[in-house]
């Protein structure tokens, strides 16, 4: 692998990793790893199958993988800015 090709892994690897942190739903106690990269956007990943411990996605009509994300941990993770305990990457 050249430089540039390690530097561009690098960053994405960082972009796509870096700066998340736990967060545990308020409705349900799933946690998830979430990065809060403006009041838009929200990157989360999942440390579980969603339909094993959300059960908004374990009562989907259909497939799981359809839903865009979980309402009430959206909501929880909202208070979480607002509340301060979660930051905001733009500030």
């Amino acid at each position: 692998m050249t430089t540039a090709e390690q530097a561009a892994f690098s960053d994405a690897a960082e972009f796509l990793s870096g700066g998340l942190r736990p967060h545990e739903c308020r409705s349900c106690g799933t946690c998830v790893l979430v990065k809060k990269n403006s009041i838009q956007h929200t990157s989360i990943q999942w440390t579980s199958r969603p339909a094993d411990t959300c059960p908004v996605f374990a009562d989907a009509d259909g497939p799981s993988a359809l839903l865009d994300t979980c309402p009430k941990l959206a909501d929880s993770i909202g208070d979480a800015v607002r509340e301060g305990t979660l930051a905001v990457a733009d500030g």
